[in-house]
């Protein structure tokens, strides 16, 4: 695989191989490598062949969720029980992921392991297809169509949970500590931007398909399945990780210090521990879990419901939605690369509690949107700019602190409890908001927006006793904020 060299227009290639010939002084321990054999150029191709890998998924994703597949159950007559186990499905499958990551460090390739994963999790939705063909000849009925929906999100969910801490195991090991704000700015920033493209495309061709939307977005569904597959050649094009190789070279630096520690009087070394010891040990790791599980809980309070408001209580066409939408990805787009820099700059634990509030009381804006021109035509875009700035924080640098609490061995595993304690939280939290909006003792959506924005704020507590490997306090911080501010200006 390194020999293979990737051909690529996207304009964002010089700025990544910026990043692959960064020359770094930590030690190996502290950062994994791939092997010493692997040119930089292999490097420079395998976070290009990453960042097309993104675009291409970020295509599958847009036709097989988001909000295609909510308008689609809105148009099918779904409740909004289905909407909240729809949106719980991909985080409640996340439980899956310690076994996926059990069985990512027992492979010798995270490339075929990749491969072998998401490969059923892209195909199954051909199934799905088959079953808009079938309802519209009649076939099946709306509510049948609508549990064969939840039966394939769950199926997709299931095998692409399996894969996601390998991913991001593998990614960690290519891109340096130092730069992975900037390199994942990047890869997110070139996502954005085919969200910012198709979503509106997509809405247009589902809402003007001559056969109903139905029938539209079962065409564009299968164009996206396509474009699924295509990320999955990307893979071949990236440097290999062997796992097991990577665990035994964590164990000889660990043995190489111990020895050496013990030689000078200083500590000895403690015997070994399994993986599992470790991360009940591992008080930092916990607090981190603990605030990650609390806010995605919060979030996904009524994040899923959104759409919903939109679609049914405003009754707007979903054409509009996806504008909406593609403004949000606009915003995440340009924020994603200001947000890396200045995650490498100051870290990501400060960027995570300060636009964590922000984000916090953003639900408390829906209240006041109403369906007046001014708010379909300047408020709904601004509250959509403003959600994907902030949000683009958010996301970029709570992947960057799993990388930053998770050690070397065994990494994926830590990746794996990560994803599925946040995962069954998470989905906890869709699952009790649809049972509240449907309660009108709490004032429906409005009152939801209020519960969620009061659990968000709660959860921002646990992330404050955090420590990143740079260990710099809040003030420390603000410090480096205001230099780096300086050299903006």
């Amino acid at each position: 695989m390194n020999s293979i060299q990737v051909e690529s227009t996207l304009p964002l290639v010089p700025e990544i191989s910026e990043i692959a010939v960064a020359q770094t002084t930590l030690s190996p321990a502290s950062t994994p490598k791939p092997s010493p054999t692997v040119s930089k150029d292999a490097i420079r191709n395998s976070l290009r062949a990453s960042t097309l890998d993104g675009v291409f998924a970020g295509v599958f994703s847009i036709t097989t969720g988001g909000i295609l597949l909510s308008n689609f159950l809105v148009e099918l007559d779904a409740s909004p029980i289905a909407f909240g186990v729809l949106s719980s499905i991909p985080m409640l499958v996340n439980f899956i992921q310690p076994l996926g990551a059990y069985l990512s460090e027992r492979s010798t390739s995270r490339c075929n392991y990749s491969l072998l994963v998401y490969g059923p999790s892209r195909l199954v939705w051909l199934i799905q297809v088959i079953g808009i063909a079938a309802f519209s000849w009649g076939l099946i009925n709306s509510q049948q169509l609508v549990l064969l929906t939840l039966l394939i999100v769950l199926l997709s969910h299931l095998f692409g949970g399996l894969g996601s801490a390998s991913w991001l195991s593998w990614m960690a090991t290519l891109v340096h500590r130092r730069l992975r704000g900037r390199y994942f700015g990047i890869r997110s920033s070139a996502a954005s931007l085919t969200n910012l493209i198709c979503v509106p495309l997509a809405g247009l061709a589902v809402s003007t398909w001559h056969g109903g939307t139905l029938q539209g977005y079962g065409i564009v569904l299968f164009v996206g399945m396509l474009f699924g597959l295509m990320s999955l050649i990307c893979q071949y094009f990236k440097v290999d990780v062997n796992p097991q190789e990577e665990n035994a070279t964590a164990i000889r630096i660990g043995s190489k210090k111990a020895v050496s520690l013990e030689t000078n009087n200083t500590i000895k070394p403690t015997p070994k521990a399994n993986a599992w010891e470790n991360i009940l040990k591992d008080t930092n790791f916990l607090v981190f879990l603990l605030y990650f599980s609390l806010w995605m809980f919060a979030v996904n309070l009524s994040a899923p419901f959104f759409n919903l408001y939109m679609l049914d209580n405003l009754d707007l066409d979903v054409s509009w939605v996806t504008l909406y939408s593609s403004l949000q990805a606009g915003a995440n787009m340009l924020m994603l690369i200001l947000w890396g820099r200045l995650a490498d700059k100051i870290g990501n634990r400060f960027i995570l509690f300060l636009i964590g509030i922000l984000v916090a009381i953003a639900p408390l804006f829906w209240l006041g949107i109403g369906h007046t021109s001014l708010d379909v035509w300047v408020w709904l875009p601004m509250l959509h700019i403003f959600l994907g700035g902030t949000c683009a924080a958010i996301d970029l640098c709570g992947n960057n602190m799993q990388l930053e609490v998770a050690p070397t061995k065994n990494q994926s595993i830590y990746f794996g409890m990560i994803a599925a304690f946040s995962g069954v939280s998470g989905a906890l939290g869709t699952i009790l908001g649809g049972f509240l909006v449907q309660n009108s003792f709490y004032g429906g959506l409005p009152g939801l927006f209020v519960i969620s924005s009061m659990f968000r704020l709660v959860a921002l507590l646990p992330l404050t006793f955090v420590q990143e490997r740079r260990g710099e306090s809040f003030i420390q911080t603000f410090q480096g904020l205001r230099l780096f501010s300086k050299k903006l200006a």
